[in-house]
């Protein structure tokens, strides 16, 4: 049976390591991008370099709504990316995955897709609850029921924290071209980024991680 997938694509380091892992497990893989008024445009422009590079079908899905309905730092230039203990980030974007995960789905829909691949992870997600595993698995149900199908949504970095994911992009023998062509940064800066937002911070704290544990002989 030809498997077909749908990966929900941002052009950073967890999607693009997600893109490399569908592109081992499905025959045919299409990537999805939304605008939503991202702080910076280079985000899609990364995404369209990935996808061409790889010669992965991309489409590109309008979802500036959020912007209007959900104000916050990752869509507004002029607030702040603050985070205090005890409170979501302000980077939190309500119903962001609710609502890629629906439009993913409609498109894996139209294509003959049944398979949709995100990179969410529970142990690395600054709280973010759109991030979690029953909400993904409740998704899931209401996906299938709500279009009388049977997609599958797969996270396959849910368990992993960032230090994981690197080792799984070496796994996937893409570590190097994750390091260098992904945008994860807050401020647009692609690779190692700006080094200061908490993006990058955590980004850089894991690849230093998994480099420790890479020359100490621990990664099989």
């Amino acid at each position: 049976m030809n498997k077909k997938a749908v990966v929900v694509f941002s052009g950073g380091q967890d999607s693009t390591t997600c893109m490399f892992w569908a592109l081992k497990k499905f025959d045919q893989v299409e990537a999805v991008t939304f605008q939503y008024g991202q702080r910076h445009i280079a985000e899609l422009d990364c995404a369209r370099e990935i996808c061409q590079t790889l010669g992965v079908p991309h489409h590109e899905l309008d979802m500036s709504l959020l912007n209007q309905l959900a104000p916050n730092a990752l869509t507004r230039n002029d607030i702040e990316i603050t985070e205090s203990e005890g409170e979501l980030p302000n980077t939190f974007v309500p119903g962001r995955n609710l609502l890629f995960l629906s439009f993913a789905g409609v498109l894996a829909k139209q294509i003959g897709a049944q398979h949709l691949i995100t990179g969410v992870s529970e142990a690395d997600f600054s709280g973010y609850p759109d991030c979690r595993d029953g909400f993904m698995k409740s998704l899931n149900v209401t996906l299938n029921l709500s279009m009388d199908d049977t997609f599958v949504i797969h996270t396959p970095l849910m368990w992993l924290d960032k230090s994981e994911v690197w080792e799984l992009s070496d796994q996937l023998d893409a570590f190097e071209f994750v390091k260098q062509h992904t945008l994860t940064c807050y401020n647009g800066v692609k690779g190692s980024g700006c080094g200061e937002c908490p993006s990058c911070v955590l980004r850089q704290r894991g690849l230093e991680q998994y480099e420790q544990k890479k020359e100490a002989g621990e990664v099989i």
